[in-house]
């Protein structure tokens, strides 16, 4: 048995080719292009899957199924993606079009964070784990939440775990999903990047020296590793980052109280440098920080994988 998993990211579109045991052959990915149309993006999306089983001697007809996840809400009777903030699919019918670019006989959609989510719960740092909440930093925050092994969903098969869409600061920054203030637009790796733009044109116009000046293009990158070097203007940054964090994986903790809440996507790249600090204020904050047994927070095991490998099980 064959399947193959699908992320469609904001930035580029991997695709992974697994065995019965989710043992990923092969992956290829192509960026995304999102302001195309979204049957150029699709056709992408079939375009990879054929070129891995055409590489691999198979036909079609071996694919047990193909999984999709995508970086928004779906509905899954339906085989439509609701709306992506990042990405320009709304109603769209998913499926339909993916069938009519490469016959295979299932196709399963799922939001991309959930998909990661049961990934990292069969395959990653969550296994064994009854209860997990996932957070991914990347081009968005997305999150997953498995609840003895299977995705919470909410109501009518959409997503039931939009994290990244709560408020922690009324009449904050804009967010893509168009409200004000959303987790999303303090702590993922965008977020993270205007901030580090807007604080160098700031120390520019004061003449306060930081070695992130050096820089031709800020990136989320740019205040973890300048902090690194002893910059003190970028560790005040870091710092300031890692509280917006801190404030949504303190109230995720207290909503749902898993027994492990993973930090997934580009910025869980940075590993103790994010984790050991995030780990200290959300000790002090949490509902439960008089217990002896708390959730435990860590690094996500499968990286850019996670989101492939949960797509490949989505029909198992």
């Amino acid at each position: 048995m064959y399947t193959i998993g699908i992320d469609l990211g904001g930035t580029n579109i991997a695709v992974g080719l697994c065995d019965e045991r989710l043992n990923m052959i092969e992956k290829e990915s192509v960026p995304t292009h999102a302001e195309r149309a979204p049957e150029d993006i699709v056709r992408d999306m079939a375009a990879v899957s054929e070129s891995l089983i055409n590489k691999h001697g198979l036909s079609p007809s071996d694919i047990s199924y193909v999984g999709i996840v995508v970086p928004g809400s779906v509905n899954k009777e339906l085989g439509e993606i609701d709306y992506t903030p990042n990405v320009p699919f709304k109603k769209f019918p998913l499926v339909d079009c993916f069938k009519g670019f490469l016959p295979v006989s299932k196709v399963y959609i799922e939001n991309d964070a959930n998909a990661a989510a049961l990934g990292e719960a069969i395959a990653g740092a969550g296994r064994g784990v009854k209860s997990l909440v996932m957070i991914t930093l990347g081009t968005g925050v997305g999150g997953g939440v498995v609840i003895d092994g299977r995705i919470f969903s909410g109501c009518l098969n959409s997503h039931g775990a939009e994290l990244g869409h709560t408020v922690i600061m009324k009449g904050g920054r804009r967010c893509g999903c168009g409200r004000e203030g959303c987790f999303e637009a303090y702590a993922s790796a965008t977020a993270l990047k205007n901030m580090t733009a807007e604080r160098i044109a700031e120390l520019r116009a004061s003449g306060i020296y930081s070695t992130m000046l050096n820089t031709d293009k800020a990136t989320a990158r740019t205040a973890f590793d300048a902090a690194k070097g002893g910059d003190a203007e970028a560790q005040r940054l870091v710092d300031e980052y890692i509280e917006y964090l801190a404030v949504g994986v303190t109230n995720m903790i207290n909503i749902f109280q898993p027994e492990m809440l993973l930090i997934g996507g580009g910025i869980s790249g940075e590993g103790d440098n994010l984790i050991l600090p995030l780990r200290k204020i959300v000790d002090c904050e949490q509902y439960t920080r008089a217990s002896e047994k708390k959730c435990e927070i860590r690094v996500a095991e499968l990286g850019n994988d996670a989101g492939i490998i949960g797509a490949a099980a989505l029909g198992m």
